[in-house]
């Protein structure tokens, strides 16, 4: 295939290791060529404008600044670019953030190998690119309502094993506003109890350990 008809890509990630595998396997495809590398969301930004790749490779956790902020800034600047999320994070609350900040795709770490180079030409060609699993869990709790700022907080605490009057000293509000928060957070997650709230809270992504 002509190198000027190829899928130009640009490939962000602080960890240089993962960057050269990425273009270890890009290296050996006739129609894609990799044109460009950044190790920070700030670098992104600025060698997206310098390069304007056809498809974007975007870590979700990186210094200075991160995949999400560089998303919407790139987005913001160049509205049809093409960027595909790589990260650790298979709950549906990350997914969800990327796709809203302006990905068309959204890939496990775990699978590149499997699946990257399918997921440039799809997403290149215009299409979306999601894993089934994380798809299926956008859709099953796409009626439940997101939890609050502070009631994530609040939840982290009971992860940590913080009793409410501790988690209220923490947050310098009442132990009884804490267990409201947490009322409404079981109602939220569907949860039996705090230990259920945690689990189906990193399951999904709203926080890490």
């Amino acid at each position: 295939m002509n190198t000027d008809a190829s899928i130009r890509i640009l490939c962000v990630d602080d960890h240089p290791l993962l960057r050269e595998g990425i273009a270890g396997v890009i290296e050996g495809q006739d129609d894609l060529r990799l044109v460009g590398e950044a190790s920070n969301g700030r670098e992104a930004v600025d060698a997206f404008r310098r390069l304007r790749p056809d498809v974007t490779l975007m870590d979700l956790q990186m210094p200075e600044m991160d995949g999400l902020d560089a998303i919407k800034a790139i987005r913001a600047e160049f509205p049809a670019a093409r960027i595909i999320v790589l990260t650790t994070y298979g709950g549906d609350v990350p997914a969800l953030h990327a796709l809203r900040a302006g990905a068309q795709g959204y890939l496990l770490k775990s699978s590149l190998r499997k699946e990257l180079l399918d997921a440039i030409r799809a997403v290149a060609a215009g299409r979306k690119r999601i894993p089934a699993g994380i798809a299926a869990q956008i859709a099953e709790n796409a009626a439940h309502d997101a939890l609050s700022s502070r009631e994530v907080e609040i939840l982290r605490g009971v992860a940590a094993g913080s009793a409410n009057k501790v988690i209220a000293a923490t947050l310098a509000i009442s132990e009884e506003t804490v267990k409201s928060h947490m009322k409404r957070i079981l109602e939220k997650l569907d949860a039996n109890d705090r230990t259920h709230a945690v689990t189906i809270a990193l399951k999904r992504g709203i926080f890490s350990l």
